[in-house]
């Protein structure tokens, strides 16, 4: 139990987070209460809060974002403490002083703490006069572009630009011709100031093969740090994380005590207190170099929990309720190995694109040695204004090799329906050689992906006999026994065409499609246009042929119209081109933010801009023609 100092407590986010910390709540005696948005009306987290309040609609400007409202809405659920979760407002420093200055404690470290943190380049200035190795680079005041250009030509490329307030991978850009550093920093400063309100880059020496190594720190009020040792999460796409691990088998216990002391002298430059997280990047050399800190709790947290047998979240509100730490270092050994698997809404077969929709399915299969933390379940609504991540499924094993097997059992037993996920990405990691090796540095992904051959179509018979089930279940108050039917549909750009008949309870195939299948939706989504069905864990997307046209050549011109198409829902972040532009073919025309991230688009073909229908800050469907280009 902690002290009557917390007795009721706001939770200032949603999805698994918030399910994770009203269990952690609880379990020590604490109402959890919490906050929603409109497109969380309905969502799981809500479920488990004592008490919720509206403070917004789905933008999360509008709402998560929105720190005067939850503080609002903490007085009126009789809140005493609020705790930020990651992401959101967790490392706002504005935030954390909002709540101290209504009266109420912030489960985190102080303002003044987050501020010194949260900016990149005071955070690397206060290591460095701790003694903690920095990557060599640019952290100036001077963010004129002509200064950062000279810098950068300094520094030379591989370079990488980094928001000074960022995390996440966004306001990152990885900058390998200098001929383009300049669109690479206005991109950066763009999505920096989209996602953290602040504009201000560092640069950085990219290193090609380092591993993403980040050590746990725990600190209390009464002078004691601690670090429950390093978790590896170099398997990243995107700068996002995939796949993260504790401990990490490239350290051993000489060099893990060295970089912990690292991160202690890191987390005590700032005063820091409660939970947080020093991240290194650790060259092929064994060199290692601060990265940033994270002022808050982090998504991987729980594979240091089931390694080192520490609640984090426990801690957390311990040492807000002015508790000293009951752990000593020397107390905190790792044991066995733990796995942590980032589900996403993100389609591998399209270059991951952010997915949106109704989950038909969600099954992660419990075992000994397995939890799952989540924010949905079956029929629950993936919305576009928040990030992909879906769940995190974690597994424990008494070595790395048991763990392994543990979640490669776990993942493919997994289902989900509906929208199309990552779980083909986390499935073929797992199954991978190197990474049973343990070679996985950052480029992990970008050396190993195209094995996978995750993009390469994979629509075969049964993906097609699944459709014709789900297809055949739609019409099942028609079945009359010898009548046949026509099942037409378009998967992977081929039509099929076939013809069902009664037989039974199941139905004889004929034409593209031969053999018997049971009418069956279970696990799918359908709408007007099409469906999606899931084989295999995978999820393929379907759609009705179009209506038959004896106007072949007005058919063909639509083929060759040149119009660009927006790949998701999103928001316009910018318009790159004019009417009557030329361009070339990957030309930049516009610039979409969809699930907090950005997304190039580009020409498909070189040609003359004929039409330009959208604008910045304009907010477009999925399928909406952007730009239309024609013959040059």
């Amino acid at each position: 139990m902690v002290p009557p100092l917390i007795r009721r407590l706001l939770i200032a986010n949603r999805g698994e987070i918030a399910v994770r910390i009203a269990r952690g709540a609880r379990e020590v005696g604490i109402s959890p209460v919490g906050v929603y948005s409109d497109a969380d009306e309905h969502a799981l987290f809500r479920r488990v809060l004592d008490a919720s309040v509206r403070i917004g609609p789905g933008p999360a400007t509008e709402s998560y974002l929105d720190g005067e409202r939850i503080v609002a809405a903490a007085k009126t659920l009789g809140a005493d403490a609020v705790h930020p979760g990651y992401g959101f407002l967790s490392e706002r420093a504005h935030f954390a002083q909002l709540v101290a200055d209504a009266g109420l404690t912030f489960v985190g470290p102080t303002p003044a703490a987050i501020a010194a943190m949260g900016s990149k380049i005071d955070a690397k200035r206060r290591v460095r006069e701790f003694g903690v190795p920095v990557v060599p680079g640019y952290d100036g005041d001077d963010q004129s572009v002509e200064r950062l250009r000279a810098e950068a030509e300094t520094i030379g490329t591989p370079l990488l630009i980094k928001a000074s307030a960022g995390g996440g991978g966004r306001g990152m850009r990885v900058v390998d011709d200098l001929a383009r550093f300049e669109e690479s920093l206005i991109s950066a400063k763009r999505e920096a100031v989209s996602a953290f309100g602040d504009d201000a880059v560092l640069l950085e020496r990219y290193l090609r093969r380092p591993r993403h190594i980040e050590f746990q720190i725990l600190a209390d009020a009464h002078g004691t740090t601690l670090h429950l040792g390093e978790r590896e999460c170099s398997i990243q796409r995107r700068h996002q994380k995939v796949i993260e691990e504790a401990p990490s088998v490239a350290l051993d216990p000489e060099l893990r005590a060295r970089m912990g002391r690292a991160a202690v002298e890191a987390a005590r430059s700032v005063g820091y207190t409660n939970a947080g997280t020093v991240e290194f990047m650790l060259d092929e050399d064994g060199a290692f170099y601060f990265l940033e800190m994270n002022a808050r709790l982090q998504v991987e947290h729980p594979v240091t929990e089931l390694v080192y047998d520490v609640d984090l979240v426990h801690e957390q509100l311990r040492v807000a309720a002015g508790e000293a730490l009951r752990l000593r270092q020397d107390m905190l050994v790792p044991r066995g190995w733990a796995i942590e698997a980032r589900l996403n809404a993100e389609d591998p077969a399209h270059d991951y694109l952010p997915q949106s929709g109704t989950l038909a399915a969600f099954d992660v299969p419990r075992a000994p040695g397995v939890r799952l933390d989540a924010g949905v379940e079956a029929g629950s609504e993936v919305s576009v204004y928040y990030d992909s991540m879906l769940a995190k499924i974690i597994v424990w094993g008494v070595d790395r090799g048991a763990a392994i097997a543990r979640m490669r059992e776990t993942l493919r037993a997994t289902t989900v329906a509906g929208i199309a996920t990552n779980l083909p990405l986390l499935r073929a990691i797992v199954d991978d050689d190197a990474y049973a090796a343990g070679d996985t540095t950052t480029r992990f992904l970008e050396e190993r992906a195209p094995l996978f051959a995750l993009g390469r179509s994979a629509v075969g018979e049964a993906a097609k006999r699944r459709v014709a089930a789900a297809i055949l279940a739609r019409g099942t108050g028609w079945r009359l026994a010898g009548v046949g039917v026509p099942v037409a549909f378009v998967v992977d750009g081929t039509t099929v065409n076939a013809h069902a008949t009664a037989a039974g309870s199941r139905w004889s195939l004929s034409g593209d499609l031969a053999g018997d299948v049971e009418a069956d939706a279970t696990g799918t989504t359908d709408d007007a246009t099409g469906g999606t069905v899931v084989v295999d864990g995978a999820a393929v997307r379907w759609t009705f042929p179009p209506p038959p046209s004896a106007d072949g050549e007005h058919a063909a011109h639509a083929a060759a119209s040149g119009d660009v198409t927006a790949p998701m829902p999103g928001k316009i972040v910018s318009v790159a081109v004019v009417p009557g532009a030329t361009v070339e073919e990957r030309a930049l025309l516009v610039v979409l933010e969809a699930m907090k991230m950005e997304h190039r688009i580009e020409a498909p073909v070189g040609g003359t801009v004929r039409e330009v229908r959208v604008k910045p800050g304009e907010l477009v469907a999925g399928g909406a023609t952007l730009v239309t280009i024609g013959p040059a």
